[in-house]
């Protein structure tokens, strides 16, 4: 039994990691990391994102323009930058560490410890990938929130709010967390070899030849 359960629980880790580090790229490049919908003129709403500021429009679609410079951004955007690119390369080398420590995997059969260390590793990278991925967005959405309750902002200056990014982000850090997590469980399980079920057949099979040989007359 728990030599099935072992890779499907494997399998599992992976394709939930593989998916928090697509939806973690997604968030990288997103504009919708902020909104700002204008009262007067509802039509209009603005976005931004960490490379981007757009405007869509409901006659004249999307339309969006870089960010000039890296150092004129607000701190919040600019530390994300960064974190994100750490976030994406450290699911990266997560997912290329652990899809070679699969049990399922025929490379590296005989080496098991090996393997253990990859998946162990990779799992350690897909945390840190996930962590690296809520920190961010949640420093973005702190900022948000206090400047929309800023009281020394008058009432009638539009205020930004939470953008769509911010929840995708929120969703990658945590199928990479749950990822990590699954594989560093199928380490620490109790795995049986398939070895030592040999060995007890082996065994078995030996008392069985003792039985008979005593019960022959």
């Amino acid at each position: 039994m728990a030599l099935i359960y072992q890779p499907v629980m494997q399998l599992s880790g992976i394709l939930v990691s593989l998916l928090g580090w697509v939806l973690s790229c997604l968030t990288t490049y997103l504009p919708q990391w902020k909104n700002l919908n204008l009262e007067l003129n509802e039509l209009e709403i603005w976005t931004m994102g960490l490379w981007q500021a757009c405007v869509v429009q409901e006659e004249g679609g999307m339309q969006c323009k870089d960010f000039d410079s890296f150092l004129a951004l607000p701190p919040e955007l600019r530390i994300s930058r960064i974190l994100m690119f750490f976030s994406n390369g450290s699911g990266l080398l997560g997912l290329l560490l652990s899809g070679f420590g699969l049990d399922c995997l025929k490379i590296g059969e005989r080496q098991q410890e090996q393997k253990k260390r990859l998946l162990l590793f990779g799992g350690m990278l897909f945390w840190i990938s996930g962590i690296t991925a809520i920190v961010p967005v949640s420093w973005v959405a702190h900022s948000t929130v206090q400047e929309f309750w800023d009281e020394n902002i008058p009432d009638i200056v539009p205020r930004w709010d939470f953008g769509e990014a911010l929840f995708v982000g929120w969703l990658a850090g945590f199928c990479l967390i749950l990822g990590g997590s699954l594989l560093n469980c199928t380490i620490c399980s109790t795995e049986v070899r398939p070895s030592s079920v040999h060995y007890a057949v082996a065994e078995q099979q030996d008392q069985c030849q003792r039985l008979e040989t005593e019960t022959r007359p």
